[in-house]
């Protein structure tokens, strides 16, 4: 559906926009410096107007002031006379003084009171002993700039008979200044209403092209190739509509070869033996073919826009985007009372190089046979582990009668006995686990549950560790809930996944170290976690753990008895008691397990 583009957010009104700034601006720079510069010169021509005359009127002066007058009013009339000739300028003050600091004469009428008494003013003393003054002051009652000077009068030989007080407004020139800014201004909107009108006549010149290529944009987004963009000229925007229209013809090829690769595509997955499934980057299936159809039992319409994870049946654990980093295949379970039936699925990301994920392609195998060969191979492990404990058992009694005194080499002996001891030992207890992995693996493994306060049942596994612990110099840290928590667990079994766990947590723990076991209510389940303070696990390591024979740090592990087993069995008796077991570890600060029991609240209120 086309979406109509408002005049606002259109092209012509944003190349109005500009083209009335550049206008703006433009007009702006030259009213500052256009009136800048007129006032600098106005005003610097009205100060050396006035120092022109006030230096005549003072030379003029200068003589009649020297020369002794024997009638005073003939003095006044002559610098009157010389007043009005020199210094007829509107809005100014003269005032004419003697040595004496008596006003002689004024230019002003309203101030003709004070001809004949003394000047007060400290520019005109100043002007008295000879040195001049000028400055732009405020008058304080209009508040008008004035221009003041104070000049001296002196005779030829540089003597000071008298000085010049000029106070002459200047506020004309500002007045005239704010006229020119107003026809600047008028003449600034009048330019910028004709350039609107133009730029609108303009626009249209560019944004018509540009609106019929938008046009052809939206047919080709709904599928349609067969319109042309019209040329209207052979400047940029022409040039960009042929290449729109090239555009055009490529696209419409492409598509042509598209639909054809994926017929082909459709071809080959439908023949295919083995099941497929494409999802999208929110983990929906946009694509399934036959067999996985067959697969899992479902049509291929019904599957389309369900999750990828809820039609393969995955615990909630696994979210879509935690297999796009799956490398490894999911075995899938879709056993019943009746027959075994499981898949194998692997995972492949569909993402452009460096670019983000499209998708996920999934492939599914029946390994149903195959798992069944694995596990007659295991149950072969176990009949082989289990034939080798007698000959280990006498050899460990052999190796302990040589231990006593039959080897003759007195340093040798001893050291080489006891290292095949401990060999044989640890052979010993991998043959156990083996055996005891392989009765869990079997169908007919079965747990005598009972009812048990689980935090008490805690205190009594912490209390016989502590006592192992105090040669260490390890602290158990409790952090237990003091109600009542009943969970149906198998007691042996149980006591032995803890001993597991807290038998690494103390290999692994330096001495002075804490080991914190916390139990606390989540949910429908209750969860119990052992802590140390040891080097912790590399979080590559960290998914692996679990596996059997795997060690973070091999050496290490020998050389404390480990068998690569003991998280395994944990691993296994924690499932079969229908909880989860997990890691948290950061390298260098520690690792905490975690496992999970299912949690009877009706019993809990009922003990």
């Amino acid at each position: 559906m086309e979406r109509k583009v408002g005049f606002f957010k259109s092209i012509q009104f944003k190349l109005i926009i500009i083209y009335v700034l550049l206008i703006l601006i433009a007009m702006q720079i030259i009213s500052v410096y256009f009136t800048r510069q007129l006032e600098d010169q106005l005003v610097e021509n009205h100060f050396e107007m006035l120092e022109d005359r006030a230096d005549l009127l003072a030379y003029n002066l200068a003589e009649e002031l020297a020369t002794p007058q024997e009638d005073q009013s003939a003095l006044t009339a002559e610098i009157n006379t010389l007043l009005r000739d020199f210094f007829s300028i509107e809005n100014s003050e003269v005032q004419v003084i003697n040595s004496n600091r008596v006003v002689l004469a004024t230019s002003s009428f309203q101030n003709r009171h004070i001809i004949g008494q003394q000047s007060t003013e400290v520019r005109v003393k100043r002007a008295l002993v000879g040195t001049p003054y000028e400055a732009v002051l405020r008058d304080p009652q209009t508040g008008n700039r004035m221009r003041v000077l104070a000049v001296p009068i002196k005779t030829v030989d540089d003597v000071t008979v008298g000085a010049i007080y000029i106070e002459a407004s200047i506020e004309e020139i500002y007045d005239q200044m704010q006229e020119i800014n107003n026809i600047l201004a008028s003449g600034t909107f009048i330019a910028l209403a004709i350039t609107a009108v133009l730029v609108i006549l303009l626009a249209r010149t560019i944004t018509a092209p540009i609106l019929d290529m938008r046009k052809q944009a939206l047919r080709m987004g709904y599928g349609d190739f067969s319109r042309k963009v019209n040329v209207y000229s052979t400047d940029e925007i022409g040039q960009l509509a042929m290449s729109f229209n090239d555009l055009t013809m490529k696209l419409k090829e492409a598509t042509l070869t598209r639909d054809r690769e994926q017929k082909k595509l459709r071809s080959v997955l439908t023949h295919m033996t083995d099941g497929v499934i494409a999802t999208d980057q929110d983990g929906k299936i946009i694509l399934m073919n036959k067999r996985a159809e067959e697969l899992l039992s479902i049509e291929s319409e019904k599957a389309m826009g369900q999750s990828l994870p809820d039609v393969l049946r995955l615990d909630e654990t696994y979210a879509i985007y935690d297999l796009y980093d799956y490398s490894e295949s999911v075995l899938l379970d879709f056993s019943d009372d009746d027959k075994d039936y499981l898949l194998q699925a692997s995972f492949s990301v569909i993402q452009e190089e460096d670019g983000p994920v499209n998708g996920l392609i999934t492939v599914l195998h029946d390994v149903t046979e195959q798992e069944k060969i694995d596990q007659d191979r295991r149950e072969f492990v176990a009949n082989v582990s289990h034939e080798l404990r007698t000959p280990l058992t006498t050899m460990k009694s052999y190796l302990e009668a040589l231990e006593g005194g039959v080897m003759s080499d007195p340093e040798l002996g001893p050291r080489f006995l006891k290292v095949t001891q401990d060999e044989t030992e640890r052979m010993i207890r991998l043959v156990n686990a083996l055996l005891q992995l392989s009765k869990i693996d079997s169908r007919d493994y079965k747990l005598s549950f009972t009812w048990v306060d689980l935090a008490q049942y805690l205190h009594e596994i912490i209390d016989r560790f502590e006592i192992v612990a105090k040669d260490k110099n390890i602290h158990f840290i409790r952090k237990i809930t003091k109600h009542k928590t009943y969970v149906e667990i198998d007691r042996d079994k149980l006591t032995q996944v803890l001993d597991n766990i807290i038998s690494n947590a103390m290999k692994y723990s330096p001495e002075g170290g804490n080991i914190t076991v916390t139990l606390l209510h989540q949910g429908h389940n209750v969860r119990v976690s052992v802590s140390d303070e040891g080097m912790g696990i590399p979080r590559e390591s960290q998914g692996k753990i679990f596996d059997r024979f795997y060690r973070v740090d091999k050496a290490r592990a020998r050389s404390v008895g480990g068998t690569g087993l003991g998280l395994a069995i944990a691993k296994e008796l924690v499932h079969t008691h229908g909880g989860e077991i997990w890691v948290q570890s950061e390298y260098g600060k520690g690792t905490t397990i975690y496992f999970t029991l299912p949690y009877s609240t009706f019993k809990g209120e009922e003990s």
